[in-house]
């Protein structure tokens, strides 16, 4: 299974609607499939322009890893000169914290994944899940 570029606009346009929902600062959504590279991205009127980098290194690190990004997070607290070695690899394509999700077939590989980015990231975290859950995928943060 693949994330098709009809899923992974529902992915951007269900985040999109989530964010604008919490009130939440301009997002910027971006879907890779599960050789990392890009499916769509869109960026929100008002998000910064450098925002594709970061959200393009929340989902590359997931899914070159296959580790969500609370994973990464946790692992950079716990080991940081091991992401440190990890963004060495990846040509510093790396950013180790939510908003980074997985997306996982139903027998668990991963197809893909999802980075937002522009509030907090827990908060880009819950809005990509919702955009996630609404085009009918199992995603991980």
């Amino acid at each position: 299974m693949s994330v098709s570029l009809r899923k992974a606009r529902t992915i951007i346009r269900k985040t999109l609607e989530k964010g604008r929902e919490m009130d939440l600062k301009p997002l910027s959504v971006v879907v890779l499939d599960a050789g990392g590279h890009v499916i769509a991205f869109e960026r929100e009127d008002g998000a910064a322009p450098g925002r594709f980098a970061i959200a393009h290194g929340k989902a590359y690190g997931s899914v070159m890893l296959g580790m969500a990004g609370t994973a990464q997070m946790q692992r950079a607290e716990a080991q940081a000169y091991f992401m440190a070695a990890v963004n060495g690899v990846y040509g510093g394509q790396v950013v180790p914290v939510p908003g980074g999700v997985l997306l996982r077939d139903r027998k668990g590989a991963v197809i893909g994944a999802v980075g937002a980015t522009g509030d907090t990231s827990d908060n880009d975290a819950a809005a990509a899940m919702a955009g996630i859950e609404a085009a009918g995928l199992t995603g991980e943060t």
